[in-house]
């Protein structure tokens, strides 16, 4: 299989819009507001297995020892590396349907053989452990799931990551948990209860890019055990040799002031979360659970087809939601809550009257 990700090449050519209401993460934080000196900054430093500054720093804030932290060039390099330094010949990885189709697209390119257990529509897209019980095969190496899922934003509990957890140490299997819509509970002021930690079968990845506004840094992290991450360090003199300097300097100034661009954060997502409910709560064309904790949705059309929908948003209304057959549910899009608030309130008014086209 060749190495290609058809969702990001529609996020690159074809998501921008006037009110776009496709882009996955916070919008972006002004440099202007970070306090920050050009002094502040050099073009080349002390990084060769990581900043010291700044894994001093992620070890911090995630509440681990340096050795089980894996800088990362954003979530998507993260998950990439931990899948290339577990998969073995022969290996089976478990991934969850639907999906944020990079992840499937990387255990492919990889030649992993890949099975899929469901997240069910009828029920929210919630992670059942029966159904990755039910999915397992003696060949099953790894088990990859997100939280908040990708594209619908439901939350697991701690209790049913355990479990998912207890069925991959059954099995010999490692649990790959993709975190990074977690940092949104962060930015709500709520406990943000990370898999790491839960048993020595889970990796996790995240980054500051979807939560904070923070995409251009691309300052991603793996969260393993020490042996996995010296071996991730030798994966990565492979690809990535060494991150860009100046973006670790200012991963260590956004770390060291991350209250002040949380708090920017929280007062938009509570007001986008408060708009796209009651946007919700109107329309009886779709069918999507309400946002309580996440940052994403990812409404059902109930009459029409979303393609159609798409087109007449973009062609007419200069407005994108993101077509569901990326995650492989033709009849969702997903829709994102991190824009600003009036590029939001006005972006619902354009679906709507697109959607009493259809």
């Amino acid at each position: 299989m060749r190495g290609h990700s058809e969702y990001m090449e529609w996020a690159k050519t074809r998501s921008q819009a006037r009110f776009n209401l496709a882009s996955s993460g916070l919008a972006a934080f002004p440099l202007a507001s970070l306090p920050v000196r050009i002094d502040d900054l050099e073009i080349t430093g002390p990084s060769f297995y990581g900043y010291p500054p700044l894994q001093a720093r992620l070890a911090r804030r995630l509440g681990v020892t340096e050795d089980c932290v894996l800088p990362a060039t954003g979530t998507s390099m993260a998950n990439f590396l931990v899948m290339a330094a577990l998969r073995e010949p022969g290996d089976q990885v478990l991934v969850e349907k639907p999906t944020y189709g990079p992840l499937v697209d990387a255990a492919g390119f990889l030649r992993a053989d890949v099975r899929r257990f469901p997240r069910r529509t009828e029920e929210d897209f919630r992670l059942d452990p029966a159904a990755v019980e039910a999915a397992m095969t003696s060949r099953t190496r790894m088990i990859v799931v997100t939280n908040h899922h990708n594209p619908s934003g439901a939350f697991a509990d701690e209790a049913t990551v355990r479990r998912i957890g207890e069925i991959g140490r059954a099995a010999g299997a490692r649990v790959l948990v993709d975190e990074v819509y977690l940092e949104a509970l962060a930015v709500l002021g709520l406990p943000r209860p990370s898999a790491f930690g839960l048993g020595p079968e889970f990796v996790v990845t995240s980054s500051l890019t979807k939560g904070y506004g923070l995409n251009g840094l691309r300052c991603g992290w793996v969260l393993a055990d020490p042996d996995l991450v010296r071996r991730m360090w030798g994966l990565n003199d492979l690809m990535g040799v060494i991150p860009a300097h100046p973006a670790e300097r200012l991963s260590v100034a956004a770390l060291d002031h991350l209250d002040l661009v949380m708090q920017r954060a929280r007062r938009i997502l509570e007001q986008n979360r408060a708009t796209v409910n009651a946007f919700f709560d109107s329309r009886k064309d779709l069918r999507v659970a309400r946002v309580t904790t996440g940052m994403i949705a990812f409404p059902k059309l109930l009459r029409g087809d979303v393609e159609t929908l798409a087109r007449v948003l973009r062609e007419e209304h200069e407005t994108t939601v993101v077509p569901g057959r990326f995650f492989e549910a033709p009849g969702h899009f997903r829709l994102a809550l991190g824009t600003m608030p009036e590029i939001l309130t006005e972006g619902l008014a354009r679906l709507g009257n697109a959607l009493e086209r259809l």
